[in-house]
């Protein structure tokens, strides 16, 4: 499956950005769906996952509250609605894509990966 991010762009800190994930090749139903991002000489980290039925989402601790991911199969689109922006989550977004089990939060769990869409948080 191919991924593709969109959405990203520049914005002043307390702003928000709604970044896409659209699948192509083939539909995302029963992939569990993720977002991770990498900021400049950091490693890639994980930011939100959403399992395969919708039913269980994750988050990480520095986003919990002020982001939120859903999925629409009909339209093989996973969503990642970022409020309440701070300038340390300037960062490369990367959709990722699992079949198989493990943790969410962790980065071996994915199969398929997306390009990245840059967001840029001014202060």
């Amino acid at each position: 499956v191919q991924l593709v991010e969109s959405g990203g762009g520049l914005v002043q800190a307390g702003g928000s950005l709604r970044l896409s994930c659209a699948a192509s090749g083939r539909t995302f139903i029963g992939y569990g769906m993720g977002w991770f991002r990498q900021a400049p000489g950091k490693e890639r980290e994980f930011v939100a996952a959403i399992s395969w039925s919708g039913a269980g989402t994750y988050y990480a601790d520095s986003v919990k509250g002020r982001f939120t991911i859903s999925r629409d199969d009909a339209k093989n689109l996973v969503i990642l609605q970022m409020n309440s922006l701070k300038p340390e989550d300037t960062a490369v977004y990367y959709c990722a894509a699992r079949v198989a089990s493990g943790s969410y939060y962790s980065l071996q769990s994915y199969d398929y990966w997306g390009q990245g869409t840059q967001v840029t948080v001014s202060s």
